[in-house]
């Protein structure tokens, strides 16, 4: 093999938890480092790490994308109060994605990784239905309370310059029951319209945004009158593209999507986003199969799997028993970050080292080697299914063949 291909500029790692911690090193180990000379800035953001250093390590890696420009992250653990038992932390700590996103002001865009023997589910679904969710705000960051016994809730909002308070009643309980107040901000969603706008005509694809305006007729019709006007600013730009711009009731978008051939960016609010990514990549096959991109307004990007971190598979690893784990959406976070890293440097040839990387690890799957998740969906059928380490081998070693 030719000397390593060099890495212009340094790329921030962040590490992370259970089966795909074990994936991380090896493609690291087997389908990275022994191709690239390449100065990785990183951060373990483990749990156990994370506890220690009382989460500032996820502010740390935060910081190091706005220095370095690129991440790529493997999936983390956020902990729940079983985890707090099981890992014997100090906290629930928040989820490092979320805390990522709200330090970078980014937008989620989930992408699915298209395999000619991996037909999708829903029959129409021909091109890749990019999903764009908005990173802040909602429930996300939501304040609730449990209502013990009846009594009046109300909305209350006190102006900084002593202008008059608004007071809005929201219930009257005559018992038990339950509150949650959310809130946005104008920035945020701009900065989610900008992003989805910059991410559609970069990909030259149509641009769709959906909320709830006919009931919810201020919180989200303040989305939908930012997206428009974000959107009118660029007219333009999009006719000369040829694409369009679509604002739909969620419920005729998640209609229309259903029937569609697919080939769009669906922008969502911050909930919508988190079920309709799954929801698509379920349908084009597995979440295995899913890429996600964290992008924020300024041009600063962190790649990472859009699935978690494989516990099932991590229990089974711990007792000694063989898994058959899809690493294929960790390889293309890597191979995302590299990608975006050779373009932003000028390096063409690290740009077609991660293309290369991606074309070998599709035709793979095509050529009948895949782990078991994909092995149950595969058609024509295939009789034998990877081990986890076999699947990263075969791609390995015809990666070399390919270069």
């Amino acid at each position: 093999m030719a000397d390593k291909i060099k890495v212009k500029n340094p790329l921030v790692e962040m590490d992370g938890d259970e089966m795909t911690r074990i994936i991380w090193q090896l493609i690291k180990g087997k389908l990275i480092l022994p191709f690239l000379e390449i100065d990785l800035k990183y951060y373990d953001l483990g749990i156990g790490h994370r506890d220690e250093t009382d989460d500032r390590v996820t502010v740390d890696a935060a910081d190091a994308i706005k220095e370095y420009g690129i991440g790529v992250k493997c999936a983390t653990i956020t902990p729940n109060a079983a985890r707090v038992k099981e890992y014997n932390l100090k906290q629930q700590w928040k989820s490092p994605n979320g805390t990522i996103r709200s330090l970078l002001d980014g937008t989620v865009f989930r992408k699915p990784i298209i395999i000619g023997n991996i037909p999708p589910a829903v029959h129409s679904w021909k091109k890749p239905i990019i999903i764009g969710r908005h990173a802040y705000g909602d429930i996300y960051k939501n304040v609730e309370c449990l209502v013990e016994g009846p009594g009046s809730a109300e909305l209350v909002f006190t102006p900084a310059d002593g202008g008059e308070k608004k007071v809005i009643r929201i219930h009257d309980f005559k018992g038990r029951g339950v509150l949650m107040g959310m809130h946005n901000t104008e920035k945020s969603i701009r900065s989610f319209a900008q992003s989805c706008i910059n991410y559609a005509l970069g990909e030259r694809i149509d641009l769709w945004f959906g909320a709830k305006d006919t009931i919810s007729k201020q919180y989200h019709g303040f989305f939908r009158d930012i997206f428009a006007e974000e959107v009118e600013k660029v007219k333009e730009r999009f006719e000369q593209a040829e694409i369009q711009y679509r604002y739909l009731l969620i419920d005729d978008a998640v209609a229309q999507v259903m029937k569609s051939e697919g080939g769009m960016l669906w922008a969502c609010m911050n909930y919508d986003g988190d079920v309709m990514s799954d929801m698509v990549a379920s349908g084009f096959g597995s979440l295995g199969l899913m890429t996600s991109v964290l992008v924020s307004p300024d041009g600063k990007y962190e790649y990472e799997a859009a699935h978690g971190t494989v516990m099932r598979h991590y229990y089974e690893h711990l007792k000694g028993n063989p898994t058959s784990t899809n690493s294929i959406a960790s390889i293309f976070a890597w191979t995302g970050a590299l990608a975006k890293r050779g373009e932003l440097d000028g390096t063409p040839e690290v740009v077609r080292f991660a293309h290369t990387l991606e074309d070998t690890v599709i035709k793979t799957v095509e050529g009948g080697v895949m782990t078991k998740d994909l092995m149950l969906i595969a058609k024509p059928p295939v009789a034998h299914y990877a081990r986890t380490e076999e699947f990263i081998d075969t791609v390995a070693e015809r990666l070399k063949q390919a270069l």
